[in-house]
């Protein structure tokens, strides 16, 4: 593995067009692809070909995103161990990170416990449980799911803006780590 500081993007961003930019890291942010639009338009430079520096603009799209904007970001992610994993529909990024943390492993027990908790959550906050997973396993993601089920609405949000942008700072850092 690279260390993150010397990593670069390939394509680098800053050669791309506004619609090649946009296909190519348009699905960082699940299914919200604007992010990448609004990144593009604030001015891709040199020092957005390295993954933290993209993925720092890309994250202050969102931060200054309307509330309606970002829970529409965060209401695109999938249930952890749900319906879509279990249905094969999840994005390719989202299959191959739920599984990093082992959640295609999960015993029968489990993938009730995740379902419940999927559950609750949604019906108290009116949306998806994120959190990015990458480095965690399934024992830990279930106690992170305990913990901030005790969170308020606005808390809960904040943490989910926060994790959605680790996941995508992860993505951009994987991608790059590929290229290298």
């Amino acid at each position: 593995m690279s260390d993150a500081s010397t990593l670069t993007l390939t394509p680098r961003p800053s050669t791309l067009s506004r619609e090649a930019f946009v296909a190519r890291y348009g699905d960082v942010y699940e299914h919200s692809p604007w992010v990448a639009e609004e990144a593009f338009d604030a001015g891709i430079t040199a020092q957005h070909d390295a993954p933290e520096a993209l993925a720092d603009l890309m994250g202050q799209m969102l931060q200054q995103a309307s509330s309606e904007q970002q829970l529409e970001v965060i209401r695109a992610h999938p249930d952890l161990a749900g319906k879509a994993a279990k249905s094969g529909s999840l994005t390719d990024d989202s299959t191959r990170e739920q599984a990093g943390a082992g959640l295609d492993q999960c015993s029968p027990e489990e993938f009730e416990r995740f379902e419940r908790l999927n559950n609750a959550y949604q019906e108290k906050f009116g949306m998806p449980f994120v959190i990015a997973v990458k480095g965690l396993d399934r024992h830990a993601i279930l106690a992170a799911f305990e913990t901030r089920l005790e969170n308020d609405q606005a808390e809960e949000r904040r943490t989910a803006i926060k994790q959605i942008i680790n996941i995508a700072r992860f993505r951009l850092r994987t991608r790059a780590e590929e290229a290298a």
